[in-house]
């Protein structure tokens, strides 16, 4: 199917889980670097799942309410968003239970009301967020 886009990303893992190390690589090249316990269930300078994820959730939620306000004919200056992911420890294991966005745009020419309508829109629709269907999802959008 011509239109079907598919991208990939690799993990590679040494050692054990708590001194053990990783790799992470994005196929594009734009992202290479360690991921490791510490960063993912402590503090660590290295990244961890749910930090891509996090960037993943926000580009993709920032680029449908752009779409949709290109729709309109409307041309953001500038939207901003932030993907919160929350990591818990739920019985045996850990789950990620949600994702806070929290938008912040300037955009001349549209309601907060209408703002509100589209970047709801957005929540529900991109790709990103319809894969993630398990997980609670809320928004915080205002114009700036």
């Amino acid at each position: 199917d011509s239109s079907m886009t598919i991208r990939k990303a690799d993990a590679v893992w040494t050692g054990g889980l708590r001194e053990g190390s990783g790799e992470l690589a994005l196929e594009s090249g734009a992202f290479r670097g360690p991921y490791t316990f510490k960063a993912r269930f402590e503090q660590g300078k290295e990244t961890n799942p749910e930090e891509l994820l996090g960037a993943a959730h926000a580009g993709c939620f920032t680029m449908a309410l752009t779409a949709l306000l290109s729709r309109e004919k409307i041309a953001p200056t500038e939207i901003r968003t932030t993907a919160a992911v929350h990591l818990e420890q739920r019985g045996g294991g850990f789950e990620i239970p949600k994702i806070e966005l929290t938008t912040r745009a300037k955009i001349a020419g549209i309601t907060a009301e209408r703002f509100a309508e589209l970047a709801a829109d957005a929540k529900a629709n991109c790709p990103v967020s319809k894969a993630l269907a398990g997980v609670e999802i809320t928004l915080d959008a205002a114009l700036a």
